[in-house]
Order: C-alpha cells, then structure tokens, then sequence
C-alpha cells in the first residue's frame, strides 16, 4: 500500500504540508473521580479519519459540536478505537500539566501514564508540553524519560501559530506520515533538532496564589504557608509549578540524557510592543514596524532564530533588533502568572524603552 507522502492545499506550491490530527476532550468517571482529558491523535490517511468520524457519529457521539470534539468515553478505548483502524495512528496526551484537562493536570488528571492508559500505557510514546510548561519542568519526572517531548502549537489563534513548534532536519528525504512518527517515537536527534516553545512563566496558572489577595507564591512558599493565602485564610490557587513539584522526582535544573534541546520564543510583535512600551500587540504602530520587517525577511521565525541584528535594526529599530537578540539569549524577566492572571515576559526597563523613544525623535 503507498503511504501519503503529505497532504497540501489545493492549488499550492506544497511548501504548506500537512498531516491529519486533531485534539480531542474526553470526559469520564474513573475510580470514583471525574477525569477532564485532551489528547492529540495523527492519522496516516483520509480512510482512517472517515471510518473513526462514522464510528463515532454511528454509536452517538456528536463530534461536530466544536473545534475540540468533547466524548464522553475513557482515553483508553478511544484510543484502541483508533488503532483498530490503523495501527500507525499516533496518540499524543495534549498540554501535559495543564490544571482542568490534563493528563497530569491537579484537577482531574492522574499521577503516571500508566495510571491514566493502563494496558496500553506502552503505547503512548510522546507527550506533548503545552504552554504551561518547557521541557526542564518535564525533565524532572524520571517516568517522562521513555516518551518523546513535543510541542504544538493551537490553531485557534492564527497570529499564534508556531509559537510552539517541532523543528525537524532539512535534509529527511521521506518526509511521510511513517518518518515522522519514527522520528519523533525513536527521539531521533539526527533528525529532531530541537522543540519551539512559550516561556510557561506566561501562562495563567504557573504559580500559587489568589488574584483577589493579590498574593502569589513558588511551591516552597505554599508549603510554608500550608497551602492557605496569608490575607483571606483560605486555600491558594495552586498552579502548574506546584503540581510538577508534587510529582518530580528530580531537582530543578536536572538535565536526562538523550534529550531533544529547545529554544524559547517571545513573538515578534511582543518584542516589537515592549520595545515601544506599548501594550496591545495589535496597535498600529506596532503593526507597522511589524509589517516592515516581514517585507524584507524570510518569515517571522527565521527573523526570531536566525537574522542578524544589523538587518532587523535596519527594518526597525536598534532597540527592536536588541530585543530579539535578547530573547534568543533567553535575558529576559519572567513575571510568573498565577490564579488566572497571565505572566509577563519583560524585555527592556523603564529606562531603556524612554531612551529608545528618544533615539526615535532623531
């Protein structure tokens, strides 16, 4: 049988190349608690796709409802439900820590992946980051050393796209559904340079705290506390930090062997917005400078990873390009999130935004 090398739009180049997948939420009682899960499943052709889609359709379940079908069916059997049509389909637990509807997730996840896919725990071969955390928070679990890390980003949110990103070798000859999956379930490092990710400082649930008290703790800070917020006496939020502190096995900074590396990104047009002191990423004058840059380089990633200072300077500003520079080199300011409020990444001080203002007058 010919595998389908890569799917392409109508009418295009093919540089766009696609593979078949989705994420999935499933909802279901398991050993007396409600579990909340999403997971991302591949599929190596269109006939997979059309006889899981009428699999479900026919036995009742509405997959049509949302951009994220929601089943109410254990991970397990949607899982052989796939792999009875194809052995080849990848399963993929989604945004691993994530607190409400994770595999690990403090709300409704489960402590291992063996807890959560049992009998066939063996076959769940990569997990996948998320915004809530980068690859030294997973390292720090000894169970997470038999999978891969990916990292994938939603594709809701259009001006997000590639913010989190699997980043494989130019030179694979047989880009097909089949390499992909050996690449990634092998940890190939030939072949998987490195993963793109969202410093997961950013997210909104990173740290302990509640809002309301305007009180946020690290994990050491909580324990001290007992886990209760100093000013109402009630118990904190907790966040992602605490819940990989709670399964880690492994100190801070711990790095396994035969690790995928990764590369943390900040998006063009938040640099661009922080070097201006300007809040809305979508304000015209950012827009502008943003608009500029792109007419003259490759595309907004190569502009992140790989331009020099000198020609972002130039379709810029010097303060936008030491910006970039700046993230590439990891010198930023993390402001952790906490209790649904979003961190921050701060690139440039008070002082430096001003006397870039200046530069600008001249």
């Amino acid at each position: 049988m010919i595998i389908q090398v890569y799917f392409k739009l109508k009418g295009s180049d093919g540089k766009v190349r696609f593979i078949l997948g989705t994420e999935i939420s499933t909802i279901y009682k398991k050993n007396d608690k409600t579990r909340r899960i999403h997971t991302c499943f591949f599929a190596p052709s269109l006939e997979v796709v059309e006889k899981v889609n009428n699999y479900l359709e026919e036995n009742g379940y509405n997959i049509k409802s949302d951009g994220r079908p929601i089943l109410g069916m254990d991970i397990i059997d949607l899982a052989k439900l796939f792999w009875s049509f194809d052995e080849r389909c990848m399963v993929i637990p989604a945004h691993l820590w994530t607190p409400w509807y994770a595999m690990f997730g403090s709300k409704s996840g489960f402590d291992s992946i063996e807890e959560a896919w049992g009998d066939v725990a063996h076959k769940i071969k990569a997990v996948e980051t998320g915004l809530s955390s980068d690859p030294p928070m997973n390292w720090r679990l000894s169970a997470l050393d038999k999978v891969t890390l990916v990292s994938n980003s939603d594709a809701h949110s259009l001006k997000n796209i590639a913010r989190e990103a699997n980043v494989f070798a130019d030179e694979i000859e047989d880009l097909s559904y089949d390499e992909i999956k050996r690449i990634i379930e092998e940890k190939d490092q030939k072949k998987f340079l490195y993963t793109l990710e969202f410093y997961p400082e950013e997210g909104m649930y990173h740290y302990d705290g509640h809002r309301n008290c305007g009180v946020v703790f690290p994990p050491e800070l909580s324990k001290k506390n007992d886990l209760l917020c100093p000013v109402c006496k009630k118990k904190l939020v907790l966040g992602v930090s605490y819940r990989v502190d709670e399964l880690a096995d492994r100190p801070e900074g711990f790095q396994p062997k035969n690790f995928i590396p990764y590369k943390s990104l900040v998006e063009l047009d938040k640099i661009i917005a922080d070097s201006l002191g300007i809040k809305s990423r979508t304000s015209k004058k950012v827009m502008s400078y943003y608009e500029n840059i792109l007419r003259y380089a490759k595309n907004e990633l190569d502009v992140l990873l790989n331009e020099s200072e000198e020609h972002i300077a130039k379709w810029s500003t010097p303060l936008i390009a030491k910006g970039v520079m700046r993230v590439r080199e990891n010198k930023v300011k993390l402001i952790p999130g906490y209790d649904g409020e979003y961190g921050k990444v701060e690139i440039f001080s008070q002082k430096e935004i001003l006397g870039g203002k200046q530069d600008l007058l001249f």
